[in-house]
């Protein structure tokens, strides 16, 4: 039985700490360029550096992403992109464009190279195509079936690692291969700068009845035809593993630490459930459950993993996320008088009652006992989200707990 790894998005250097320390073996993350993901904060080269030195103390992998479909102005950034990261030393690139493959196989040989899913790998030919030019692992569609994916891991060599996303957002294109933003918008979602318009309500406009719009009815839930739920395979770990899979991937480079907090340490708990006795796992499924949801999520789906969605994989009549927890911030360091440092994300007040969530599985309710700014002043209440504060919790807490509150409905 291989023993999956976890893989963990990272938006900043923040982030991907918060990864390391609720449970993910590897940590993906973007620079400055040359990513799918624009909008995300990414990572400058010294945070990667900073990154990857932090990650590689606690045992953890780092994985940049280069994964656009480049154009002939790209090339030689790429170059020197990948000779700055050479000095670095990335576990792995993550590429799609077999001309960027190319540089990086040239300019730094000694980093693995793994395959984006924007390649889109559908089939073992594709895999052993990649492998014979020296990729370590394939990132699969996520289209692909578990009995396809089966398939794949018996024909390609024991030593070619397949990836695979396990949660997350999902796309209406073929791995990502999405035209509608650069459409619409001139942002092209193949170099990093998606508008997500598979999210927006469309209507019909008739040839001869210009400016007339008509809602276009999917059936009578609403509008929303290309909104697709959100990845889940938290209840099905075993058929994951069975299915040869090597890296069980987490979707969210422009996720909150709450959310990466929240997936990590669900799905790691899980898998080291599994491993250790699956009749574990079966008992601590509701946990799984329970937990998964406690970050935003659209709903959730199995995708393509037992064959082809029905309708059940969209949602009609909304575009938007549930979300059952607010992301507070993130506990820092303690002071001599026993004050913990946040940058808070969001509004709290003194006497309010939340959570911290530990990296163990624990969720401490706690009530807020006083705040102070950064000069150390009281303050009744922290209304402006992103200030560095001070914080009496009444308990003890670790560096990189998450700091959130239950939404009463």
């Amino acid at each position: 039985m291989r023993k999956p790894e976890l893989l963990v998005p990272a938006s900043s250097l923040e982030v991907l700490k918060v990864a390391v320390t609720f449970g993910a073996d590897a940590v993906y993350i973007g620079g400055e360029a040359f990513g799918l993901r624009a909008k995300a904060k990414n990572f400058s080269m010294e945070e990667i550096k900073e990154g990857i030195a932090f990650a590689h103390e606690h045992g953890v992998r780092v994985y940049v992403t280069a994964n656009i479909l480049a154009h002939n102005g790209d090339l030689e950034g790429v170059r020197a992109y990948f000779e700055e990261l050479k000095e670095i030393g990335p576990d792995a690139l993550i590429i799609s464009d077999p001309g960027v493959y190319q540089i990086a196989k040239e300019v730094c040989p000694e980093i693995e190279r793994h395959i984006s899913t924007q390649a889109n790998n559908t089939n073992y030919g594709t895999y052993q195509f990649w492998y014979g030019l020296g990729a370590k692992r394939v990132v699969s569609a996520r289209e692909l079936s578990l009995e396809e994916l089966k398939e794949i891991r018996r024909r390609i060599p024991e030593d070619m690692e397949i990836e695979t996303f396990v949660h997350g957002a999902m796309c209406i294109s073929y791995s990502g291969r999405c035209l509608l933003s650069n459409f619409f918008t001139g942002r092209d979602a193949n170099q990093g700068a998606c508008t997500h318009p598979c999210r927006w309500k469309y209507s019909v406009m008739e040839e001869s009845r210009p400016g007339e719009y008509f809602p276009v009815y999917e059936n009578e839930r609403g509008t929303y035809i290309f909104n697709s739920k959100d990845l889940c395979m938290i209840e099905h770990i075993p058929d994951l593993i069975d299915a040869g899979i090597d890296s069980f991937k987490i979707e969210g480079r422009m996720k909150t630490a709450l959310y990466v907090a929240t997936v990590a340490r669900t799905y790691r708990k899980a898998i080291d459930d599994y491993l250790e006795d699956p009749k574990l796992y079966e008992a601590h499924l509701d946990w799984y459950r329970s937990q998964i949801s406690n970050c935003t999520y659209r709903q959730f789906t199995t995708g393509f993993f037992y064959g082809k969605p029905t309708d059940e994989a969209q949602i009609y009549d909304s575009n938007t996320y549930a979300k059952d927890y607010t992301y507070l911030g993130i506990v820092g360091d303690k002071d001599d008088q026993g004050r913990y440092s946040i940058e808070q994300r969001n509004k709290f007040s003194v006497g309010e009652e939340i959570e911290i969530m530990k990296p163990d599985g624990e969720n401490r309710v706690v009530t807020v006992k006083a705040i102070y700014d950064e000069e150390g002043n009281s303050m009744d209440s922290a209304p402006h989200p992103k200030q560095k504060l001070w914080i009496d919790l009444g308990t003890e807490m670790d560096r990189f707990d998450i700091l959130r509150r239950r939404e009463i409905e």
